[in-house]
């Protein structure tokens, strides 16, 4: 047997296991729970954003589960995304929103793939046949056509017969806030934009402006369509918990030793042992996504009681004082979950490192085995 094989064979298939590798495991049904809150939220399409593959989770996977529970199309960032998509025979209608003038535009048609214009020298690049959505800066200053510039790419759109305007899109800046002046704003230019497009004589069926927060938060956001891509992991920017969390990161401990009081712990010994303690090792570090900027700030879980990491965390490993608790070689920490068994949950790492739940769940790294349930 090889020795690929033989790693393949070993990866841990239960939570609890003992298991030589650290695992990430992607609850599939909680992406379905989360599809089926926000088809009943809404009273439009549902888009699945899947892009990140899948904010790390599998976009395949991923995908097919949205689809299966509530969700009508997908949208992701790039078309090499969106063929992607396609190689895996995925052939539900996909939006790509972010692409270089110069872009594979046919492969586009060929694949029958819809794609975001923001400017006219995208529009006058675009293959005949393409199906597009129109993309008006709403306020974020970002991407999408300048308001000032939105009526004269409606009136090219208008003379591009060989191309189908079947949508307009928007992003709001604010919608974490939803009292927020700028989402107010925000709105009323995506009606005016709305109506532009109209007034040029285009018929955009698909109209979308509210991602995630919008969704959750602020009706008046809601057109045809939403586009729902943290909110499929149990992100909710606003906090009151009305998602499931999806991952769950486990690793065996690779060493236990005992340490006597005065022992510095990892590069520049940020922490020194105040007394004579236990440390655990795992194998899991910054290259496999766990914030640097947690160090010394976060904890796991190990044998049901949360202990501290100390130390720096580093590219490859992570110190666990594990104070008197008896652990072993091979016992399973628990480094996040869902948060139903006392374990850290991702936005909790997230507030250690400073940052937030998308960034944490996107650097997890291609080491991590990853199970699908």
């Amino acid at each position: 047997m090889t020795a690929l094989a033989d790693v393949a064979r070993s990866t841990p298939s239960g939570e609890g296991e003992r298991g030589n590798r650290p695992t990430l495991a992607v609850d599939l049904g909680a992406v379905g729970a989360n599809v089926r809150h926000f088809a009943r939220i809404t009273p439009g399409e549902v888009m699945a954003v899947v892009k990140a593959d899948a904010f790390g989770h599998g976009a395949a996977g991923v995908a097919r589960t949205a689809l299966a529970h509530g969700a009508s199309r997908l949208g992701v960032t790039s078309l090499d995304e969106a063929l992607a998509l396609r190689f895996r025979h995925i052939d539900a209608p996909v939006l790509s929103w972010l692409n270089p003038v110069d872009a594979n535009w046919g492969a586009a048609v060929r694949e029958g793939i819809e794609v975001a214009v923001p400017s006219a020298e995208h529009l006058a690049a675009l293959a005949p046949g393409a199906r597009v959505h129109l993309h008006l800066d709403c306020g974020t200053g970002r991407d999408g056509a300048e308001p000032a510039a939105w009526p004269g790419l409606c009136a090219a759109a208008a003379r591009r017969p060989d191309v189908s305007v079947v949508g307009v899109m928007g992003h709001l800046s604010c919608a974490d806030a939803p009292s927020e002046r700028g989402d107010a704003s925000g709105r009323e230019i995506f009606g005016w934009g709305v109506r532009v497009a109209r007034a040029a004589g285009l018929d955009p069926v698909h109209q979308h402006l509210a991602a995630t927060a919008a969704t959750l938060n602020d009706p008046l956001s809601h057109h045809t369509m939403s586009r729902i891509g943290a909110g499929l992991f149990g992100i909710d920017p606003s906090g009151p918990g009305r998602l499931t969390p999806t991952l769950t990161l486990t690793a065996p401990l690779l060493g236990v030793r005992t340490v006597s009081a005065g022992t510095g712990v990892g590069y520049g010994h940020t922490w020194v042992a105040p007394r004579t303690t236990t440390l655990g090792l795992v194998g899991v570090g910054y290259a496999d996504g766990l914030p640097r900027s947690a160090s010394n700030r976060a904890q796991v879980l190990v044998r049901g009681r949360r202990r501290p990491l100390v130390g720096r965390i580093s590219m490859d490993m992570s110190v666990i004082d594990l104070g008197t608790e008896g652990a072993q070689m091979g016992d399973v920490v628990t480094v996040f979950g869902p948060g139903t068994a006392g374990e850290p949950t991702v936005a909790e790492w997230a507030s250690w490192a400073g940052t937030i739940e998308h960034e944490v769940m996107t650097g997890l790294g291609p080491r991590l085995a990853r199970r699908m349930s």
